[in-house]
């Protein structure tokens, strides 16, 4: 059974970092090299991971590991839809979900609002952890660090004993807030979607910045708190 855990815990090792080599999975695990080589081996053959090429054998996933991840997507997208469309009717703003990865949210699906000043994010873009509401949202549940935490506005938390602060508010109320700290003209606040072993997705109301004054701001923090408790529930 340790082997089976231990492959596993390689497996996600690499898709959260790839391409990786085995020294600095080792590191990452707290496992003896031998332990991860065996692990690698394993999965390799079993057609999960492959390497990276280069001189030194670093790791990737395959597309053995990447159908999962659509296929379980997919599901995931189903059963949001109707809430995030509830949502959408109740905010008249736009509404995304995004599933954590590595050290970022990324974008797989959006219901845009009907007004004409919108902001546009595209599916499949990558938002920092900790200076995007999906990602604090989802980081907040992780509890983790977010690793380096680049500056993109004047607004971004950079310190990690302030991002410490901000994600036990988080968890105090329930949602994330993002006042400009990714992009100075995006508003938006986000709640997790939860599953046995952590955070699955996060739910957001985005609007720009000019549209969410504070009192919207707290109204619209419950609403997708309590879509992301619905979602939560529907997923089982």
């Amino acid at each position: 059974m340790q082997n089976v855990i231990n492959a596993l815990r390689v497996l996600e090792e690499v898709a959260a970092r790839q391409p990786i080599g085995v020294g600095e999975l080792a590191r990452e695990l707290g496992l003896p090299k031998s332990t991860v080589q065996r692990s690698l081996r394993t999965l390799n053959e079993a057609g999960w991971i492959r390497p990276a090429g280069g001189e030194v054998t670093r790791w990737q996933v395959t597309s053995k590991a990447l159908q999962i991840a659509r296929t379980t997507e997919l599901g995931l997208r189903d059963a949001a839809m109707p809430v995030m469309e509830e949502l959408r009717q109740r905010t008249g703003e736009t509404i995304h979900l995004m599933v954590p990865e590595g050290d970022a949210v990324v974008l797989i699906e959006r219901l845009e609002t009907d007004k004409p000043l919108r902001i546009v994010l595209p599916l499949g873009i990558r938002l920092p952890l900790h200076a995007s509401a999906n990602g604090k949202a989802v980081l907040a549940h992780l509890r983790r660090p977010a690793g380096t935490l680049l500056g993109y506005t004047g607004t971004t938390i950079t310190d990690p004993d302030a991002l410490r602060a901000e994600l036990d508010g988080v968890l105090a109320r329930g949602y994330a807030d993002n006042r400009g700290e990714w992009r100075s003209d995006i508003a938006a606040v986000a709640a997790a979607v939860l599953g046995p072993d952590g955070p699955v997705a996060s739910l957001s109301v985005s609007t720009p910045a000019s549209r969410m004054p504070e009192p919207l701001r707290a109204e619209y923090g419950k609403l997708v708190t309590q879509a992301a408790r619905t979602l939560t529930e529907s997923l089982g």
